[in-house]
């Protein structure tokens, strides 16, 4: 009899909390984002409770709202997350660890070397989260009076992609021979010079960190536009998706796998995680209170400008008490526009009601008992919208320990998710192969 399918759980942890009021709500830590004593306790936590991952987003912009927005956001300041992941990974065993890292503005050279070291120093955890950097303010951090068109951005990041792995494959697994007695300590013949020569990128190798733990650490992709679809499809061995409905989820999922299929990849091979935001309660009135309170804090400024961020406009223009108005297409994100476009035609909502839930948070949300969000999560995992979430957290500490310590119980009596770790590397925590060295197959053993 073949085994029930599991769910995957990673958890949104850069910022802590996706919801702009999360920090002023009663008893949460209000330096969380930017406190490493509460991120080792949080990720404890989530390796007590068999998280697959701690997953970290990144930004690389802060003037990207007004003054007025701006000084209510506890965002602007936070950790590189790869400089705090290898730190945490000394203080965790299993759990996974996957960071975002633009595309648009690294060199893929950076970028294998961090990742294969993260790999290293955590025996083989690490996940990239491959995104193009769609904040325009972005490009004059980094030397641009403009920003990269979105295309373009796609083009990079595609061949971006095939550098930064060929660059892991520079060293086969046996390289290293380190024989004292010879002296010899790798074999140069094991060792591939890349010698990329592109459209946008030249790189020459190799790298000068040997192969990662994993081969590869696992992929992780986030964009839902049509080209963020391809490359998923292409290149990704998890995304992190952000269907606002299950028939939404549904759609999405048999899109991107259906792509896999058709270029030859196994569809297995892929974990879709949509974003979940999870509020816990012992009834679904008082979750529901918890989730009115958490709103109650998000102030019209910031709510004005999370509105402006996914339109790519400035929404201080619109009538608040009106529709919105028709919202032409920008460089900024395709898919962030579309989702709230998308929320505001669904729920019928004014300018003032959509910014104000995307203040907070405007995607898919779970509001209720153990008991209840599990049928929901379960009904997305045996739909087929899904194959596990990203939890966003409403607030930490308590809303953290609420999901590992109730929910995560409920969803492991149903036999939907891990007791223990069956692997120690986040492929295994997910079900993943680990990737073939593109330049050094592996060698048949010789006959005995």
């Amino acid at each position: 009899m073949a085994e029930r399918r599991q769910l995957h759980l990673g958890a949104f942890m850069r910022p802590v909390s996706i919801h702009v009021g999360a920090w002023r709500y009663p008893g949460a830590i209000a330096d969380a984002n930017f406190n490493l004593p509460a991120l080792v306790r949080f990720i404890r936590t989530l390796e007590a409770a068999k998280f697959d991952a701690f997953f970290m987003a990144d930004h690389l912009a802060l003037l990207n709202m007004p003054r007025e927005a701006l000084q209510r956001s506890a965002t602007v300041t936070s950790f590189d997350p790869l400089t705090l992941l290898p730190a945490l990974a000394m203080v965790t065993e299993r759990i996974g660890l996957i960071a975002t890292a633009s595309t648009t503005y690294n060199d893929p050279y950076h970028i294998a070397r961090k990742f294969a070291s993260l790999d290293h120093i955590s025996g083989g955890r690490a996940g990239w989260n491959l995104v193009t950097t769609s904040n325009p303010d972005a490009a004059l951090n980094f030397g641009h009076d403009a920003h990269m068109a979105h295309g373009e951005r796609y083009q990079r990041a595609r061949e971006f992609f095939d550098v930064v792995t060929g660059l892991w494959d520079s060293f086969a697994d046996d390289a290293f021979i380190r024989d004292t007695e010879s002296g010899i300590y790798f074999d140069p013949d094991r060792v591939h010079v890349l010698n990329h020569k592109g459209p946008e990128l030249s790189v020459r190798g190799p790298l000068n960190v040997a192969r990662p733990v994993q081969g590869w650490p696992v992929i992780v992709q986030a964009g839902a536009s049509e080209a963020g679809r391809q490359i998923a499809a292409e290149t990704a061995e998890a995304v992190f998706a952000s269907a606002g409905t299950l028939a939404d989820g549904q759609a999405f999922y048999a899109d991107v796998k259906g792509r896999m299929a058709a270029i030859g990849r196994d569809p297995d091979h892929l974990k879709i995680l949509p974003a979940c935001f999870v509020v816990v309660g012992e009834s679904v009135a008082e979750a529901r209170e918890k989730r009115a309170l958490l709103d109650s804090f998000v102030h019209a400024d910031s709510a004005i400008a999370a509105l402006s961020i996914a339109l790519g406009t400035d929404a201080a223009k619109f009538d608040p008490d009106g529709p919105l108005p028709e919202i032409p297409e920008s460089n900024q994100s395709k898919s962030g526009r579309e989702r709230a476009i998308a929320l505001a035609k669904r729920e019928n909502l004014t300018v003032r009601q959509l910014a104000q839930r995307l203040g907070g948070y405007g995607g898919l949300a779970m509001v209720g008992t153990p008991q209840t969000i599990a049928d929901e999560m379960e009904a997305w995992f045996e739909g087929r919208g899904c194959d596990g979430f990203n939890i966003m957290f409403p607030f930490l500490p308590e809303g953290l320990d609420d999901f590992a310590t109730k929910v995560v119980p409920e969803l492991q009596r149903r036999g939907l998710f891990r007791r223990e770790y069956a692997g120690t590397t986040l492929r295994e925590h997910l079900g993943l192969p680990r990737p073939e060295n593109r330049f050094f197959p592996v060698r048949a053993k010789a006959a005995e």
